[in-house]
């Protein structure tokens, strides 16, 4: 969701900036921590020591309440059109409470079944989020494309067994050595339905690294 769907860099490093200067830490330490993570594995690896469940509670509360430069990125809501609704589905680090309220703000069509924090034991880079994403689309995990502009999304999807395509939004080509492929944004992927119940065909121009 955050840097494939929308952007909402501006709102995650302001919120983390807070909770971390709150709990003593370098903020850009803790930016770094939480990109591509379930913010409860974030608190649980920065402050150990604190109450988990009410910090998640606080850091949720924060980022919900800043939507401010939140954007709908390059792309997105083409390749969503053409895509068939059983076809789709979002895998976020994100609690489904936030999920939801920025996919709504940025005026992007919810699936009903989605995997957020809420819904795993271990969060990317472990491959869980990914197989259960796989199981709600009812397909193998080979069969299905991840598309992530983390380090750790790219390698949750490529443990899962998925084809990767990673966008340099918010992360190095060299961190996103996970990916099969890589490509600026959405812009330019084209779908198509294939006859019968054979699934799509996705075509697009990988960068060249």
């Amino acid at each position: 969701m955050d840097g494939i769907l929308i952007s909402s860099l501006g709102s995650v490093e302001r919120s983390w900036t807070t909770w971390g200067l709150a709990r003593g830490l370098d903020a850009a330490k803790v930016i770094h921590a939480a990109h591509g993570c379930r913010a409860i594995e974030t608190i649980r690896k920065l402050r150990p020591d604190l109450d988990d469940e009410a910090e998640l509670k606080y850091i949720e509360d924060l980022e919900i309440a800043d939507n401010e430069g939140l954007a709908v990125l390059p792309g997105v809501l083409a390749l969503l059109a053409a895509l068939p609704a059983p076809r789709w589905t979002v895998v976020t680090s994100a609690t489904e409470r936030l999920a939801r309220v920025r996919m709504a703000a940025g005026g992007i069509p919810v699936p009903e079944s989605i995997i957020t924090a809420d819904h795993v034991i271990n969060g990317k880079p472990d491959p869980e989020p990914y197989l259960r994403g796989a199981e709600i689309l009812k397909l193998p995990a080979a069969d299905c494309v991840v598309f992530e502009d983390s380090a750790s999304g790219t390698k949750a999807g490529r443990a899962a067994g998925c084809t990767v395509i990673g966008t340099t939004f918010s992360h190095s080509i060299q961190e996103l050595s996970a990916a099969h492929y890589l490509v600026t944004d959405l812009t330019g992927i084209e779908v198509e339905v294939l006859p019968g119940d054979e699934g799509l065909a996705l075509r697009f121009t990988p960068l060249a690294v």
